[in-house]
């Protein structure tokens, strides 16, 4: 299976600037295969160290002097190891955090190892350092689960994601491949895209095998969470977990999770599983201008989950359902094409920055309105609405493209692309006139581009 990150990792082994590359996801993104690809494809020797297997290794880094510590390793391994063929992974690097500090030292003294660490639950730790972590002196990558493009490529389509990577807005999509990106699109929604439960559906097409890979790493995610719960009881934590499908595309109440206990209790289990990056918060803001995070509403908050797969699983979804469904938006009241829309948009920032979700709500008496969306495109704030239906259908745009006086809107739905200058007047007869650019699911992964090429 093929990972977009790849080159980046790539760009990164041979870059002149090299530093250790810390690797942060949730458990079971593919972190530890995507070094492993990468090691086989540039042909390095691979020193690979999983400290959660054999914690018993953590006595080889216990010197500060790199040359030391690949002595160490050359004698543990019973092998000579040659940095500049060689590639140090430091898996599950959370159960010995100390040596995290450690990694100045390779980057410093050593630098013509390469050295990758990885863990998947690394913000506790960076949260609650207790050590100097080495500042300027390493790299970090942000991993996602499967993006669309990304499905499809594992799926062996790679003809069909060259067509989605050089498609241009004066083109005209055919029906029938419309018809049958929109079909994989649907797979999508019901496999995700954690890697086992794609290769298992790319391999055996398995549905029953899908759903049972999906409660497994539920599983993983709700024993993990009791190592670090502390003093908060896991069924808050399993309370979250089940009420994040349901609650979808709504504002995050803490008492629709559970009326009868502290509003505390529950943010306290939502910190928890966002820092496990099992959840992901969707911050309400004002929209003013960039960057988003300037003017954050801090009451205003939605919540998607890590992959829609994970989620249709436990909202009960099936692909036979799916494929009698024309128009996604309406699924689950529209929270399953939320939640899909919001895990591709954090998939399109580069690795190397932490990706955030943002979204506009005005709440008044009798003007309340919502944007799904709003993100950062060059210097310039876009709202994306998830929305199916004609312009007139969409009010809460039409009042956000007045106040914020943009001439650029995005909408999502599972019609073909369309460009439509749209001209209205609100209720008080002040003209409203915009640029809304309407971009099927499957193309969103190429939404930054085609934000361009309106203006060529």
């Amino acid at each position: 299976m093929q990972r977009t990150c790849l080159a980046f990792l790539e760009n990164w082994l041979v870059s002149t600037t090299r530093k250790p590359l810390v690797i942060r996801g949730a458990r079971q993104v593919g972190k530890t295969w995507l070094v492993r690809h990468l090691a086989h494809v540039q042909k390095r020797k691979l020193i690979e160290i999983n400290f959660e297997r054999s914690p018993q290794f953590t006595s080889l880094f216990l010197s500060n002097d790199p040359g030391q510590i690949l002595l160490n390793l050359s004698a543990t391994f019973n092998e000579q190891i040659d940095p500049k063929e060689s590639l140090l992974f430091l898996d599950e690097i959370q159960a010995t955090p100390d040596l995290l500090a450690k990694l100045r030292w390779f980057a410093e003294d050593l630098p013509e190892l390469p050295v990758i660490a990885a863990g998947s639950l690394l913000e506790f730790v960076l949260e609650k350092h207790s050590f100097s972590m080495p500042v300027g002196r390493i790299h970090y990558m942000h991993l996602e689960p499967f993006s669309f493009e990304e499905f499809l490529l594992a799926s062996h389509k790679q003809l069909l994601f060259d067509y989605l990577n050089v498609y241009q807005w004066q083109a005209e999509i055919p029906q029938a491949i419309h018809e049958q990106l929109l079909s994989l699109f649907k797979e999508y929604l019901i496999v995700g895209g954690m890697p086992a439960a794609v290769a298992s559906w790319i391999n055996k097409r398995s549905l029953q095998e899908v759903n049972q890979i999906h409660h497994d790493l539920m599983a993983t995610y709700r024993d993990d969470m009791a190592k670090y719960s502390g003093r908060l009881a896991t069924e808050r934590l399993e309370e979250v977990i089940m009420a994040v499908p349901k609650l979808l595309g709504e504002k995050f109440v803490y008492t629709k999770v559970n009326p009868s206990i502290q509003t505390l209790a529950i943010k306290q289990a939502l910190d928890l599983l966002c820092k496990a990056r099992i959840c992901h918060r969707v911050m309400g803001c004002t929209a003013n201008g960039v960057p988003l995070a300037a003017e954050i509403l801090d009451k205003y908050l939605k919540v998607i989950f890590l992959d829609v797969g994970l989620c249709s699983a436990a909202l009960g979804l099936s692909l036979d359902q799916l494929y009698l469904v024309e128009e996604l938006t309406v699924i689950n009241k529209g929270g399953i094409a939320e939640q899909v829309v919001g895990q591709i948009l954090r998939t399109l920032v580069p690795p190397y920055i932490e990706p955030a979700l943002y979204y506009w709500h005005r709440e008044e008496k009798s003007s309340s309105a919502e944007i799904d969306y709003v993100l950062q495109h060059r210097n310039a704030v876009i709202p994306l609405e998830v929305k199916a239906g004609s312009t007139g259908s969409l009010k809460s745009l039409h009042l956000f493209m007045r106040l914020k006086g943009l001439p650029l809107a995005v909408r999502v739905n599972s019609d073909i692309p369309s460009r439509t200058e749209v001209g209205v007047k609100d209720h008080q007869g002040n003209d409203i006139r915009y640029t809304l650019l309407s971009l099927p699911f499957y193309l969103l992964g190429q939404l930054h581009r085609l934000l361009e090429e309106p203006h060529k």
